[in-house]
């Protein structure tokens, strides 16, 4: 029954969610009723109040916990359109405290620490350094195509970002180099950048799976997420306007992107303190 539910509400709103949000949606909705073990028109607010606080006793952090939640309410926003349910049981639950911290990124020498590691291999270093240089989420990286590179001017066509938005994003002449090098010696005949051994693309599981060995070996973490903070971070860094970084990171929202504004002045009150000392 809640199964079934939940693939009704998903492939409803297939046309209006990213595939990227439908994958956690369908996860956080399976995790919920896993845990409260009810039918979905029996679940009281106090069923997700208590879902809400184990996931903050196991030390989930609170923006994680609050997208959950949202697909949660949207769940049940659904059902309540649909004449599924009588009453809403997210109603008078409220979301956690987002922690307000600074993302968490790479400095200078962690990241030349990755490069030396991933040298080589080169289609590790070449996704790394295009998840670097762009700023791309990793679902947007395994989409891209050959078509979609633009050598001449160094761009690169997102064509279905987050909530289907596209925009281009830029490359630099290293990252140019590295992917040349790569492709050269690939024997791949895909039309994706990154292709598996069936033509089809690299899966993000796989990449991530490749980040954790790379975060064991190196023994501070990375994940394919921190390429993408420390792009905006280090871009925010030389002074870039949080306008074109809203661009760039293809951002609807100028406050998702205000978060690297308060990283470019943390950074400098770093700078100012070393030489200080």
């Amino acid at each position: 029954m809640n199964l079934e539910m939940t693939k009704l509400f998903l492939m409803d709103n297939k046309a209006r969610f990213s595939s990227e949000t439908i994958r956690s949606y369908r996860l956080a909705i399976h995790q919920f009723f896993s845990f409260c073990n009810k039918k979905y028109d029996e679940v009281k607010a106090t069923d997700i109040r208590a879902w809400l606080a184990s996931m903050e006793e196991s030390g989930l952090k609170p923006r994680s916990i609050h997208l959950k939640l949202s697909a949660i309410k949207s769940f049940y926003q659904y059902c309540m359109e649909e004449n599924k349910t009588k009453k809403n049981p997210t109603m008078t639950v409220h979301n956690p405290k987002k922690n307000d911290s600074l993302p968490y990124y790479l400095n200078k020498r962690q990241l030349a620490l990755l490069q030396e590691l991933t040298k080589g291999n080169i289609r590790d270093r070449a996704i790394v350094e295009t998840l670097y240089a762009t700023g791309v989420r990793v679902s947007e990286l395994i989409q891209i195509k050959m078509e979609d590179i633009k050598w001449e001017t160094r761009q690169i066509w997102i064509r279905k970002g987050k909530g289907n938005k596209e925009r281009f994003v830029l490359f630099t002449y290293d990252c140019a180099e590295r992917l040349e090098t790569y492709l050269l010696e690939r024997n791949n005949k895909s039309n994706y950048l990154f292709p598996n051994n069936r033509g089809g693309h690299l899966s993000r599981v796989f990449i991530e799976k490749r980040f954790q060995e790379f975060t064991n070996k190196l023994g501070f973490k990375v994940v394919p997420h921190t390429m993408r903070h420390t792009f905006a971070a280090h871009v925010a860094e030389k002074n870039m306007s949080q306008s074109y970084i809203q661009e760039l990171l293809g951002h609807v929202n100028i406050n998702s992107t205000s978060i690297y504004t308060r990283l470019m002045d943390h950074s400098r009150k770093k700078q100012y303190d070393k030489f200080q000392n």
